[in-house]
């Protein structure tokens, strides 16, 4: 983990809901001169904490109507079976996030299509089709009620202390 001060996390929650903001602008934004602020945002480049730069663009705009979350359960949790899964899902343009989690299901798969004839060849013929898939739950979104790419950079000034899980004290 890179170490970020107080500049840093506000030059990186600028960033996070104006990417297109020029450096000046930026600067003046958090109280730095511009080359300061240039010197911070490479360094925060370099260091992989900003890992890039993209539009927002609104998924019904370019004919993307039905959003679902799929939770995947593989036959086996052996290494080639993950991997060979991993790899056919980094190939689909349809998911958008795949997540590896606890409990019953393995991946939760983020898709977008156009409709439910779309979802329904992606299912058929991607995901069911999946060498190691056991097992599909789907869900689909019927409204979005809070939409966000922005990370909670307050969480990061402030973190909590960690947990005593067995409640034993230190």
């Amino acid at each position: 983990m890179v170490a970020l001060d107080r500049i840093d996390l506000r030059l990186l929650a600028v960033l996070q809901t104006e990417g297109r903001i020029t450096n000046a602008e930026l600067a003046e934004r958090v109280n730095l001169s511009p080359s300061a602020c240039l010197r911070r945002l490479q360094r925060l480049e370099a260091d992989k904490v900003v890992t890039g730069y993209a539009a927002q663009i609104d998924p019904l705009a370019v004919g993307l109507g039905l959003q679902a979350f799929v939770r995947v359960q593989l036959v086996k949790h052996e290494a080639d079976v993950i991997e060979r899964f991993v790899e056919r899902v980094s190939g689909w343009d349809e998911v958008v996030a795949c997540h590896a989690l606890t409990g019953d299901m393995d991946y939760l798969l983020h898709v977008y299509v156009a409709d439910l004839a779309d979802f329904s060849r992606f299912l058929l013929d991607h995901l069911l089709n999946a060498a190691g898939v056991a097992d599909v739950n789907s869900s689909f979104v019927l409204r979005t009620v809070k939409r966000s790419p922005s990370l909670p950079l307050s969480r990061a000034e402030n973190p909590s202390p960690p947990h005593n899980v067995a409640g034993n004290k230190r």
